[in-house]
């Protein structure tokens, strides 16, 4: 039998089955094609497994774990404002609406400086990649060029990018700093965006993609959103958007469209199977039957839920409607770039909702019941989620699924793990590496087959 496998990986792996449940696939081999997606995958009863393996081993197409190291599907990061990363950690106790105004809007306008954009994203995206993130879907600024040089970061460091050139064209809502010149200006700077980062998407192996994307209703006008709808339609692009988000955008969106964000985003032609909306915690049960129908995921934010959107997300009633769901950093709303962080708020915030927060209420009023998600619902959000709200064929470790790993090291210097248990449970030592890695136990990161970052 012939077999050409451009690498073989020999290792420990965990990949989401269903929300609810994940496959260890112990001592397996993972035999990848020149294009990065694995084609088989061997486990030691296996018959081939044997011949594949020393057919393998003593070449330099083999990369075997040591003890202790073990695979995670890369991380897929469904909602980031790359030019906030310059002021992660900076005013997270101020409402949304001030702190776009005071803080957000000023930084985003200086991303008109091409130098000052290249420092902050190829920072944003080498930090990214060291935390295990291999695929990430970016707000950038309104800037096409500035924009554009962040899709070109993302190919050249191998991060899979998926990119929007922000639209604001209200010159009601925006200031004057900040915003696209005109409407017609805004459509024609998307389309011209869109065109440049398809051309760019030939030549990167890893794929980067442009994204349709108008920041929020409150920023742009009812010709905007229906322009951007069209666009997107006639370059089959993704979509994303904030829906639904805090009080007052919520609100805004109510007063000025009559109806909700979900009803009004749809109507423009922005809600689909590649759109992917932030936030969404206020949505109504006719709200939620929309996205499902549509096939509109949600970026569940859960840090920066805390901070910016007056509520917590019920992930897990969402879920269970069938709406596709991924995990999102949200930077800078969210001050952390890591979706480990993520993870473990996405648990506590679920908890902290299920059994509610005053004590000053009897126990039976004071939560929304059935709302917890578990540690293995959270790492599905994390990797096998993100890959279907994007449509894209990621985050799990699967045949024919893309080979983007990260090696998790338990036994990292100054950050080992503490497992002391003797045959500890493959399920207990999946909630141990989730709940208490640092970047330090991330040996090493591969998207598309290709090794993109090493830790020294």
């Amino acid at each position: 039998m012939d077999h050409t496998y451009a690498k073989v990986f020999r290792g420990t792996a965990f990949t989401s089955r269903s929300p609810q449940e994940v496959n260890a696939l112990e001592d397996c081999l993972f035999c990848l094609d020149e294009e990065g997606v694995i084609r088989r995958i061997l486990k030691p009863q296996d018959a081939d497994y044997g011949t594949i393996l020393a057919a393998y081993s003593e070449t330099e197409k083999f990369h075997e774990l040591a003890e202790g190291q073990y695979f995670l599907p890369g991380f897929i990061d469904l909602h980031i404002h790359a030019p906030q990363w310059a002021q992660a950690g900076t005013a997270m106790d101020i409402p949304l609406h001030d702190w776009l105004d005071t803080y957000t809007f000023p930084l985003e306008s200086k991303f008109s400086d091409l130098n000052f954009a290249r420092k902050v994203y190829q920072d944003l995206v080498a930090t990214l990649l060291a935390n295990g993130t291999t695929t990430a879907l970016y707000f950038a600024t309104v800037h096409k060029e500035a924009s554009l040089l962040l899709a070109q970061i993302c190919a050249d460091k191998g991060q899979r990018g998926l990119v929007g050139k922000v639209v604001m064209d209200d010159k009601e809502e925006n200031p004057a700093y900040y915003r696209d010149e005109s409407t017609e200006a805004a459509l024609a700077d998307t389309e011209s965006f869109i065109q440049l980062v398809q051309e760019l998407n030939k030549t990167t192996k890893q794929g980067v993609y442009p994204v349709v994307t108008p920041r929020f209703i409150p920023s742009c006008t009812d010709e905007v959103l229906a322009g951007l709808g069209e666009l997107a339609k006639k370059y089959d692009t993704h979509i994303q958007s904030h829906c639904s988000e805090s009080d007052w955008e919520h609100n805004y969106v109510l007063e000025r469209m009559h109806k909700s964000d979900t009803f009004a985003l749809n109507e423009m032609g922005l809600l689909q199977d590649k759109a992917v909306m932030a936030h969404a915690v206020f949505l109504s049960d006719a709200d939620a039957d929309l996205f499902a129908e549509t096939g509109t995921a949600i970026a569940h934010c859960p840090i920066s839920n805390v901070c910016f959107s007056n509520g917590v997300l019920p992930a897990s009633r969402f879920t269970r409607k069938g709406i596709d769901i991924g995990l999102g950093t949200d930077i800078s709303g969210g001050f952390s770039p890591s979706l480990f962080d993520n993870i473990r708020q996405a648990v506590i915030s679920s908890r902290m909702l299920e059994e509610g927060v005053d004590p000053s209420l009897p126990a039976a009023e004071r939560g929304l019941p059935h709302s917890r998600i578990s540690a293995n619902e959270a790492f599905y959000y994390a990797t096998a989620g993100g890959g279907q709200s994007l449509s894209l064929p990621i985050g799990r470790l699967e045949e024919n699924y893309i080979w983007d790993v990260q090696v998790i090291d338990v036994n990292a210097p100054n950050a080992k793990l503490q497992i002391f248990e003797e045959g500890i449970s493959m399920e207990n030592l999946l909630h141990k590496i989730l709940f208490l890695s640092h970047p330090e136990n991330i040996r090493d990161v591969w998207v598309q087959g290709e090794c993109v970052h090493k830790r020294t």
